[in-house]
């Protein structure tokens, strides 16, 4: 679709549509309609986060788990910054200048991290630092049918995680793990004007420790997928933990997977909220690693860009259904290239696609006039001398 045109996104010419990430935050700036905070474009960064930086190595392509005793063999291999990063990265190829905090180990994934992030990227690792003796985490994932399963080695920090941060940014939002409570920068950052948005990882003990739901008084956007939801709000549906957690935030979206997505936004001003839901986007996965990120992410820029709560939904399953068509999370999340690109495979029928018209005057004209995606992708295996 042509800007101001219903139907198929425009089809872009050949470049790079990664390399020059300025214009999307340029015209989310100038737009001057950030969602409630109309000095957030004076501002460093559009979002500031925290985390923990894993080596990602991704097997694709596998029929299942092997049994004990046996051997899989795949021709399918993808690898990546995991992690924190996933989102990190995601955030900065939509255009935000995004600001991490991490340790990274010194040796070759560490040295392989940092030069992906900080060149490739354009993630600014200002805040972040690389620490001597220490071992960088690695996670193996296996891809199948549509799902994950993963081994993680890692070792102790050593030294506190908030020592990263000894004064935060300037920042129109950044992003939490409520996991342990919310740190003090970014209670900081929020008494400044600073949104902060929450995601969660998975309890390994599964006990769901309502204690956790608590830490939500200090938080503006919760984004759990519908598993984590129902566990900690004790309840039996993803509709029910919606409407239970949006009595302790003001935004709430609960992820479905494949199913779309759930929202209410109680800042609405009448008393029940807005409401919302928005379908998945309806393409074949070949890797759903990190796509609850690359839909948190897609979530930030609409709430930045002022969008109504259906539309950032649909934007954020956009961005999430179009990164697992590639492996990993990482650098599978879309830029606008893709974006712009949406819809030339014929992969959704024309009604769909029409959807997804007001993404269209937030596409940078550098996008529209450039090629379809040609960004770096997962390599599909770890060569020699690449770090």
């Amino acid at each position: 679709m042509k800007a101001g045109e219903q139907g198929a996104p425009p089809r872009p010419s050949m470049a790079d549509p990664c390399t020059e990430r300025g214009p999307a935050g340029e015209l989310l700036h100038r737009h001057q309609h950030l969602h409630g905070h109309p000095g957030a474009a004076a501002r460093e960064l559009d979002v500031f986060l925290t985390g923990q930086v894993f080596m990602d190595m991704i097997f694709t392509g596998l029929p299942g788990l092997p049994p004990p005793g046996t051997e899989l063999v795949t021709d399918g291999l993808g690898s990546a910054p995991g992690g924190i990063a996933n989102i990190a990265v995601a955030m900065s190829r939509l255009g935000l200048r995004t600001g991490l905090a991490a340790a990274f180990g010194d040796d070759m994934f560490g040295a392989y991290l940092w030069r992906t992030l900080s060149e490739q990227e354009n993630v600014d690792l200002r805040w972040a630092r690389r620490v001597a003796g220490w071992s960088t985490p690695v996670t193996v994932s296996l891809a199948y049918a549509s799902d994950r399963s993963m081994v993680t080695y890692t070792r102790p920090l050593p030294l506190p995680a908030d020592e990263l941060v000894a004064s935060p940014p300037g920042a129109a939002t950044c992003f939490v793990d409520i996991d342990r409570p919310v740190p003090e920068w970014a209670l900081e950052m929020r008494r400044g004007g600073a949104l902060v948005f929450a995601d969660l990882g998975w309890d390994p003990t599964e006990t769901w420790s309502t204690d956790v739901l608590d830490r939500l008084e200090n938080v503006d956007v919760f984004l759990p997928n519908a598993v984590e939801a129902m566990a900690y709000t004790r309840t039996r549906t993803p509709e029910e933990a919606l409407e239970a957690l949006a009595e302790r935030v003001p935004v709430v979206v609960v992820k479905q997977g494949p199913r779309g997505a759930i929202a209410i936004d109680s800042r609405s001003g009448t008393g029940a909220g807005t409401r919302a839901s928005a379908p998945a986007l309806p393409v074949t996965a070949l890797d759903p690693t990190g796509a609850g990120d690359v839909f948190a992410a897609g979530f930030v820029f609409g709430t930045l860009a002022g969008w109504p709560l259906d539309h950032r939904l649909r934007f954020a399953n956009l961005c999430a259904g179009l990164s697992v068509r590639h492996r990993s999370g990482s650098l599978g999340a879309p830029c606008w290239g893709e974006i712009a690109a949406f819809g030339e495979t014929g992969e959704v029928p024309p009604e769909v696609l029409e959807q997804y018209a007001f993404v269209v005057p937030y596409i940078p004209e550098t996008e529209l006039e450039s090629g379809a995606d040609s960004v770096t992708r997962a390599e599909p295996t770890l060569r020699q001398g690449a770090f």
